[in-house]
């Protein structure tokens, strides 16, 4: 019985789990999104959260902790860098894992492990729909019209005194 093992031992020894995950995290850092399984996904999560949390504060400490797990100077680079700047005011859940199904070959269940905020897709499409939300809940509520009409542009009033002259 496995009780309170929270490892997920992706069927390897600790120091193949290792290298394995730490792999992963630096491609994870330097193409922002990777398709792995499932499996390796939730466990990259758990691993590499921390460590772009320690990224936010860039001290000489916090870079040899980082790279005590990285051991990849372009990834720290990188973290440091472009990571830091966009997760400065997020409070955690940097990654987003999007399921893709069963791989062709072995049945495996895929996934895409992302960073969340350089995903542009995602971002855009949250905040237009709530600028568009707020605007019909408001549609109740009329203001009144007090002031004249609006100025007609000089192609408006040409338009109008042709149709008046027919």
């Amino acid at each position: 019985m496995r009780h309170g093992d929270k490892i997920k031992n992706l069927g390897r020894k600790k120091a193949h789990r290792d290298a394995l995950l730490s792999n992963l995290a630096c491609q994870l850092i330097q193409y922002k999104r990777i398709v792995t399984t499932t499996a390796k996904a939730k466990a990259l999560r758990v691993y590499v959260e921390p460590l772009i949390t320690k990224g936010k504060e860039n001290t000489t400490h916090q870079r040899r902790v980082v790279f005590s797990y990285l051991q990849d100077k372009e990834a720290i680079k990188e973290l440091f860098g472009a990571v830091a700047e966009k997760v400065a005011g997020r409070p955690g859940g940097y990654t987003r894992i999007i399921k893709l199904g069963a791989r062709v070959g072995d049945n495996a269940e895929t996934a895409m492990i992302e960073l969340v905020d350089f995903n542009d897709i995602y971002g855009k499409g949250k905040g237009e729909a709530k600028a568009v939300a707020k605007k019909t809940r408001r549609a109740g509520s009329t203001k009144k019209k007090t002031d004249a009409a609006p100025e007609k542009t000089e192609e408006a009033t040409a338009t109008e005194t042709k149709k008046k002259a027919e």
